[in-house]
């Protein structure tokens, strides 16, 4: 007898399989009959005519992890359960919430406060990773987590917040640390490169990382130095670092920045202007645009022993903190030197001067050379304020830069310094050189949305505070929705195989991602003809319409729409599990 049985829906299997109409029965926390259930009992059946069966949707590069130890985080993440979401990878671009110990535990701590606003010494009781899950694993979690060991983290615990490249005594112990983190379970590395303190790093800091790696048969996945003028530099560096380890990588949230040079002023102002045309005005879609020349980069490198993926987000709206678009210079040192920078005019003076004067050279490193200088490629008016902490700037959140700045008679660059001091350092933002998600610049992305071997991902930071991005309420709703059943880029069964088989085998997620015998019972149930996410950059706490049903781990979590209460039933996948 089984605990669920699903009956009649058009099952998508997650390996890229042609869809069929079946039946798929669970007990406790596992599928064990994909096929036709005649004359069987269930506790639980559910008639899925007319609906897709998948696997749960797996998001490869999440920011969960900075929530989920939270006693309320069931309520913070329900909407990523309520899109379909069972497992999520946390732990990216380089920063996570342990390990925290180590001769430097005081700049791990400002760092890891400044991200998330959290008291360590009162809000995380563990120092190192094993610690980590393992107090996950006593609190419950609301869905399946997997963490990769953050580069940043290991670094600052070396070096602290030295600006140079490592030593090989400290390449050494980064090593030992990221060894130690695997060994408790961490499934990889990651690492954030256009960030500082990774933004310091160099390639031979990452082969050293690799080594360790491939002891563990781990991934290496990467926020790459550059999304701009020197994109396919930063990703042979993912390459080479892959194929001379023998390791596994990842591209992090592919997208592309143009660079235009001297006339980046008037192309910018087009853009904004062609941002605002209506989508049916639009030229036909283009399929062989710089990131599909990007994806071909990594495909070809992949058959001469390279093993690399890549993921990206259904938009054009990317999110960070607004410390990241400061010059390297200014973020050495601790959260109070950071701080003090920002006040003192002198030194306002020369960030203006390196924002006009830096070059996006190879490989970023030298006086005012660093590898996304957001405020010369994109405008001032590229960053909306996203999420604040003090009520008396709440007013900002939605507004761009330059809004914020002409409303207050400032240079855009004195209205930033002022709100980060304001902030206490705690402002996250919006990126974007045109209006958000804008028909225009969502054409760029066509072309990783179709490849069968691009992932799908969310990149959410959810610290409870501020406008959300949309995706976390929307996600893969508006994948489906738009991109498979609307504009038909893609088939349903490779669309679910890029959600849910492939990030599962490429990050060594066992068991998970398909409806097979055998595998852990993460469903999904949603109506093919109106599934589509209900929120919108202005309006993005909207929930998404056509789930209807998402089991974890054999568990209904979702049951027409609506997040079910009860108790916690995901699990911490840890590596080797």
């Amino acid at each position: 007898m089984f605990d669920v049985l699903i009956r009649n829906g058009m099952v998508v299997d997650g390996t890229g399989a042609k869809p069929f109409i079946g039946d798929v029965g669970v007990e406790g926390d596992r599928i064990t009959l994909v096929g036709k259930a005649d004359g069987a009992q269930a506790e639980t059946v559910i008639d899925a005519a007319g609906k897709v069966v998948c696997p749960g949707f797996i998001d490869c590069h999440s920011h969960a992890d900075l929530t989920v130890y939270r006693p309320d985080h069931d309520k913070m993440l329900a909407p990523l359960v309520r899109q379909g979401i069972t497992t999520f990878v946390g732990g990216n671009c380089g920063m996570s919430m342990a390990p925290l110990g180590g001769a430097n535990a005081e700049a791990v701590r400002q760092y890891i406060e400044v991200f998330t606003g959290s008291d360590i010494t009162r809000d995380c009781p563990w120092n190192t990773m094993g610690q980590f899950l393992d107090t996950l694993d006593d609190r419950g979690v609301l869905l399946n987590m997997a963490v990769l060991a953050p580069h940043g983290l290991l670094r600052l615990n070396e070096m602290g917040m030295a600006r140079r490249y490592a030593t090989d005594e400290e390449l050494d112990g980064m090593g030992r640390a990221l060894d130690q983190a695997l060994e408790e379970g961490a499934i990889g590395l990651s690492t954030g490169l256009q960030y500082y303190p990774g933004s310091q790093s160099d390639t031979r800091e990452m082969q050293h990382m690799g080594g360790v790696l491939k002891k563990h048969d781990a991934i290496f996945t990467c926020h790459l130095r550059s999304y701009s003028a020197t994109l396919s530099l930063a990703i042979d560096e993912v390459l080479d670092i892959s194929r001379k380890n023998g390791i596994r990588g990842q591209v992090s949230h592919l997208f592309w920045i143009p660079d235009y040079g001297p006339a980046g002023p008037v192309m910018r102002s087009v853009i904004r202007q062609l941002s605002k045309v209506p989508e049916r005005w639009m030229p036909p879609i283009p399929l062989d645009g710089p990131l599909a020349q990007r994806i071909d980069q990594v495909l070809k490198a992949n058959t001469a022993g390279a093993r690399v993926g890549i993921d990206v987000m259904p938009t054009t709206t990317g999110f960070t903190h607004l410390l990241a678009f400061f010059p390297p210079w200014t973020l050495e040192g601790g959260r109070e030197d950071v701080l003090a920078r920002m006040r003192d005019p002198e030194a306002r003076k020369r960030m203006k001067h390196s924002i006009k004067h830096g070059d996006m050279k190879w490989p970023h490193v030298e006086g005012d050379s660093w590898s996304m200088n957001f405020f010369k490629v994109m405008g001032w008016e590229c960053s909306t304020i996203m999420a604040v902490v003090t009520e008396k700037n709440k007013r900002y959140e939605g507004m761009n830069l330059m809004e914020v700045a002409q409303e207050q008679g400032k240079h855009p660059l004195d209205a930033a310094c002022d709100l980060l001091l304001e902030e206490d350092g705690h402002v996250l933002v919006f990126e974007t050189m045109g209006e958000p998600d804008s028909a225009l610049a969502e054409r760029s992305m066509f072309a990783p949305l179709k490849d069968p071997e691009v992932c799908i991902s969310t990149d959410t930071i959810l610290m409870g505070i501020g406008r959300p991005s949309y995706l976390f309420h929307g996600c893969y709703p508006k994948f489906i929705g738009r991109y498979v059943r609307d504009k038909k880029l893609l088939s349903m069964e490779t669309a679910v195989r890029k959600m849910t088989g492939l990030p599962a085998e490429h990050f060594g997620l066992k068991h998970r991602g398909k409806i097979a015998a055998g595998a852990f019972a993460d469903i999904v149930i949603f109506d093919g003809a109106t599934i589509a996410s209900g929120a919108t950059f202005q309006e993005p706490d909207r929930p998404p319409v056509g789930i209807e049903r998402v089991f974890i781990n054999g568990k209904m979590v979702v049951g027409h729409g609506s997040v079910k209460p009860g108790p916690r039933v995901g699990q911490v996948l840890r590596s080797g599990d």
